[in-house]
């Protein structure tokens, strides 16, 4: 890293400082805290923009040379933008969190991709799992640490801004542990239908491998002391933070397991699989792993109105499902009631639309907050799934501002 680079980062790590300085920033985390433990103090905003990220930040607005060093900069640079542009609840901490250095298998069975020229295009792929006996071919995966890395890694960070920044050991493995999204992958998707009417026990076959595997390989995280707390400034399921005093469990002895920490399970490929088959395919090998964990998020992009009720039969210490814009907001408010936080995903539409119209924007937030308010649910509403906002930045600020002029008005 050059002598310039390094001077570039350590001035954003000394903005981001100030900005974690801010009264606000204590102000959004007592109210994460009061959400997370069901007694929220008003609807919660979150602007997350995802794909959108390269218009609001393209390359050429970075100015490191190293690689390396152009990595932390964009990082540092977008929790920056975000407290600068977004008037939204996020917290802006002074942490900088470094991963473990290591190195973690797959499944032993490779997907063929075969992608367009198009960036972010669509693809498709050759699902591996042609028959019963290739499910012998799947292995289970494994982690191994380099603690001499790690440790090299943490030295490097300190020394570039440890006397700004608090910085942190802490890793993130996964994103959800839902599984069936893996196998539809591994198998395909149109296939993984079919199979539920024709071939059941293919599924199963399948399912019951993956979550085998997927217990070794979390319970082996924990015995190598890989896992990280995600109970403060920690995005969690598909949209929130992890901000909660539940977690760790109370014998918490700095040995960090799976009970200390949120899980999160999504099925986005079964959209269109009936209750009664998600009942049967997918949450008998899904709540093993969910009852592991001290509190737990389910869902994503999948609307998920017509299945609460098994949900939350079945899913242990459920406190946060996404209601993504293609569920019934009304059905799914009445069977969350106060109970579990209506984590609401609005259509991301108008952000990438070739015109934006704010009026829609507020009368699609409004409708939800009266139809949330009307059945005493915890609601957060979480803008994200943007691949686009019409290379037109500011959109993301018109609606983040919408929202808090809502949110606000419903604490009134």
């Amino acid at each position: 890293m050059t002598t310039s680079d390094r001077v570039i980062i350590r001035d954003l790590a000394k903005r981001i400082a100030e900005i974690a300085a801010w009264p606000q920033q204590e102000q959004k985390r007592r109210l994460w805290y009061a959400q997370n433990s069901l007694q929220p103090l008003r609807p919660l905003v979150f602007c997350s923009p995802e794909g959108g990220w390269t218009e609001l930040l393209p390359e050429e607005c970075l100015q490191c040379e190293d690689p390396q060093a152009r990595r932390i900069e964009r990082d540092l640079r977008m929790r920056i933008y975000a407290a600068e542009h977004f008037d939204d609840d996020q917290v802006c901490d002074n942490v900088f969190r470094v991963p473990h250095a290591v190195h973690t298998t797959g499944w032993g069975v490779d997907l063929t991709y075969v992608r367009p020229e198009a960036a972010r295009g669509a693809y498709v792929w050759d699902p591996p799992i042609k028959t019963r006996a290739d499910i012998d071919k799947l292995k289970t995966p494994t982690t191994t640490h380099d603690p001499e890395a790690t440790e090299r890694n943490l030295a490097f960070y300190h020394d570039l801004l440890g006397d700004i920044m608090q910085v942190q050991l802490h890793s993130t493995h996964w994103w959800g542990v839902g599984l069936i999204d893996d196998w539809a992958m591994m198998r395909g998707i149109a296939q993984t239908y079919m199979d539920m009417a024709d071939n059941p026990d293919m599924v199963h076959a399948g399912m019951r491998r993956l979550m085998e595997g997927k217990l070794a390989w979390l319970e082996s995280l924990q015995a190598q002391g890989l896992l990280s707390l995600n109970n403060e400034n920690h995005y969690v399921g598909s949209g929130g933070f992890g901000f909660t005093y539940e977690l760790p469990a109370p014998d918490f002895d700095g040995h960090v397991r799976l009970q200390d920490m949120w899980g999160f399970c999504e099925s986005q490929t079964m959209s269109e699989v009936s209750p009664a088959m998600h009942e049967e395919f997918v949450l008998p090998y899904q709540v093993p792993i969910a009852e592991r964990f001290g509190l737990n998020c389910y869902g994503c992009c999948e609307p998920l109105h017509h299945k609460l009720d098994i949900l939350k039969k079945y899913v242990p210490r459920l406190r946060r499902v996404s209601i993504s814009p293609w569920a019934d907001k009304t059905i799914s408010a009445r069977k969350l009631g106060p109970d579990i936080i209506y984590s609401w995903k609005p259509n991301p539409a108008p952000i990438a639309a070739i015109e934006f119209d704010p009026e829609w924007v507020r009368r699609d937030i409004r409708e939800t907050i009266e139809i949330a308010a009307d059945h005493g649910c915890v609601l957060e509403i979480i803008l994200k799934d943007t691949h686009t906002c019409n290379n037109q930045p500011w959109r993301f600020d018109e609606w983040t501002k919408i929202a808090m002029q809502e949110a606000l008005r419903a604490a009134e």
